[in-house]
């Protein structure tokens, strides 16, 4: 190459995609989902659940200061943090089971980056028409109209992106308490980063980057195929009913090689998200959001063709329809070894959260020994140990809790700071009493290594009970 000849170009520039509006079943589906999912994200922090005096109002609040996750009627404290486990793996099996079944079905309907754009493409929809109007306003020289559209929905998009940001705070503290700090300026700084961080990232990627967070951020495109076989259902173009493509014409050449039902209209290319054409084959970039199922469906009742050319469909049923044979029932895909593993392990987990929230009891007790010094002989001879014991109440009252011990030694109960053994513990709280159990001097316990003894304790309200086994360490020689 010369020095005069300019170096070809590595890498082409991003073509921003103008997805059409299309109508159908599915675009009708991801519309609904869209509302109920927003829905949902804006307005549950604002949703009221009468807990008592003493506890939180707010239906759902992950309360960090206090270390607790509240859920209307649920709370989870720091030592339950295995709910929280339980539910991040329901809901990894839970997107390896419908991947297995319907491909990438949470990508295209309910995944949070396909929500907001879809919200964001409808707001530019609005304001700046449809595909076509979109793709001249694209390619126009600035001017001042092109200044005002682009600024009016900028604008508007922003509007968005802060309530998405704010709305994620509410989560974490009291919702009209935050709103009224936020807007007097009263609010922690945490709170505003926090919203700044959320507001950029959703301005970004739900009105500039769109397919782009999907194609080379997102890394479930990558591994979804270790989830699929040929029994998963996706989103296909049946190219041996299609092709050959070609606009058809009445006056056609009779010699001419017939034409398959596709009309090369482009209609199922200028509605996809991504940019892409099914006609391809499989592709890493779909979503599987089926919107060009609408579009072609749209097209075939128009030129009085069947529908589904592009469809819903299994590779194993390949074969038997180029054939011209009936494809197998949608059930007999669905319900298949692999889904039905990934459901009984599904729905095992869940049986096991439930389970272990209704039997969980509402006190608790923990202890741990001093271990310096381990025991402490006393004047009389009597042998000492000394126990840190957290008491906890999770009911929305004060409660006594009365303390006792169990043993087939010879032992002896005290309180710190109490002249009985009734301890009264702050309503759905925690508390720490220091607790000594003493061997009597000349008793067996004294010249044991150590000796079992179980801790209990009992709500004084409605006798439930709660216990914790430790041992007492004796002067053994």
């Amino acid at each position: 190459m010369s020095a005069s000849e300019t170096p070809p170009k590595l890498y082409a520039a991003h073509e921003p995609v103008f997805p059409k509006r299309v109508y159908g079943t599915f675009r009708t589906l991801k519309w609904w989902i869209l509302a109920v999912t927003l829905g949902i994200y804006y307005l549950l922090p604002w949703i009221r659940w009468d807990r008592g005096d003493k506890l939180p109002d707010q239906a759902v609040l992950v309360d960090l200061a206090n270390r607790r996750f509240f859920f209307f009627w649920i709370e989870i404290w720091p030592h339950e943090f295995y709910f929280v486990a339980g539910l991040l793996i329901m809901a990894g099996l839970g997107l390896f089971l419908f991947t297995s079944a319907l491909g990438r079905v949470w990508c295209g309907y309910a995944c949070p980056q396909t929500v907001w754009t879809d919200l964001f493409i409808l707001v530019e929809r609005w304001i700046e028409g449809d595909r076509n109007a979109r793709v001249r306003l694209w390619n126009a020289k600035w001017d001042l109209r092109k200044i005002r559209l682009r600024l009016f929905k900028w604008v508007v998009w922003l509007l968005i992106a802060v309530a998405t940001g704010g709305a994620w705070v509410f989560y974490f503290t009291d919702a009209p308490q935050l709103a009224v700090d936020l807007v007097t300026l009263n609010a922690h700084p945490i709170a505003y980063t926090t919203i700044v961080i959320l507001t950029l990232t959703t301005f970004v990627f739900g009105g500039f980057m769109r397919e782009q967070v999907c194609i080379y951020m997102c890394p479930w495109p990558r591994i979804q195929a270790a989830m699929m076989d040929e029994d998963t259902l996706v989103v296909a173009y049946r190219e041996w009913r299609g092709e050959p493509r070609g606009k058809h014409r009445k006056k056609q050449d009779p010699e001419a090689e017939p034409l398959g039902d596709c009309i090369d209209c482009m209609a199922c290319v200028n509605v996809c998200p991504v940019g892409i054409d099914i006609r391809d084959g499989q592709q890493m970039e779909c979503i599987t959001c089926a919107l060009c199922i609408d579009a072609c469906d749209d097209i075939m009742d128009k030129i009085g063709k069947p529908r589904g050319l592009i469809d819903y469909m299994a590779l194993k049923d390949e074969e038997a329809e180029r054939a011209g044979e009936e494809p197998r029932n949608i059930w007999k895909h669905i319900l298949r070894p692999r889904t039905l593993l990934y459901t009984g392990l599904w729905s095992a987990v869940g049986f096991a959260l439930v389970f272990a929230l209704f039997i969980r009891s509402d006190i608790n007790i923990t202890v741990s020994p001093v271990r310096n010094p381990t025991f402490v002989t006393l004047s009389d001879g009597s042998i000492r140990n000394t126990y840190d014991v957290r008491l906890r109440n999770k009911h929305g009252e004060d409660r006594d809790f009365a303390m006792s011990l169990t043993s087939e030694e010879q032992l002896e109960l005290s309180l710190e700071g109490e002249d009985d053994l009734t301890v009264r513990v702050p309503a759905d709280s925690t508390f720490l009493q220091r607790v000594y159990v003493t061997a009597p001097s000349g008793t067996q316990a004294t010249t044991m290594q150590s000796a079992p003894l179980r801790l209990w304790i009992t709500d004084v309200v409605n006798e439930d009970r709660a216990s914790k086994d430790t041992v007492f360490n004796g002067n053994a020689k």
